[in-house]
């Protein structure tokens, strides 16, 4: 038997795992109605479905936001929802300052020109949800 034999067979009998399947983001939140204005309204999100009480699931890019009640909502104090947005930070940076959204600085973190923190070639912004998840906009 070859090596190269014994190495599909290997392969074949593997347990199906997740690298082939797609994933999207969740995020908690407590009021379903103040986050769909959050995530449709101010940040603008595509609303895909909404039929599944307490869940809205909503188009970013490529993937997927599920936006879900729960009483465990902003609970957590790292990066919820990250989005890589290239030359368009300082545009959508400052459209969401339009809308009144407040930016999280972080003195730690680089050097901070108005909202955007500037770290190496990375220019990077948080902001929270009504909830307090925090929310991650970079030009990576």
């Amino acid at each position: 038997m070859s090596a190269l034999a014994g190495t599909a067979t290997a392969t074949a009998r593997s347990p199906p795992m997740l690298k082939n399947h797609s994933s999207s983001a969740i995020v908690a939140v407590r009021d379903i109605d103040r986050a769909r204005a959050f995530y449709g309204d101010v940040l603008g999100l595509e609303l895909l479905d909404d039929s599944m009480e307490g869940v809205l699931t909503y188009r970013t890019g490529e993937t997927r936001l599920i936006v879900y009640r729960s009483d465990e909502a902003g609970t957590n104090r790292a990066n919820a929802v990250v989005w890589g947005v290239g030359d368009e930070l300082d545009a959508i940076v400052a459209a969401l300052e339009g809308k009144g959204v407040q930016f999280e600085q972080y003195p730690h973190i680089g050097r901070l020109e108005g909202n955007i923190h500037i770290v190496g070639d990375a220019r990077l912004a948080w902001l929270k949800d009504p909830d307090g998840n925090i929310l991650h906009i970079n030009s990576m």
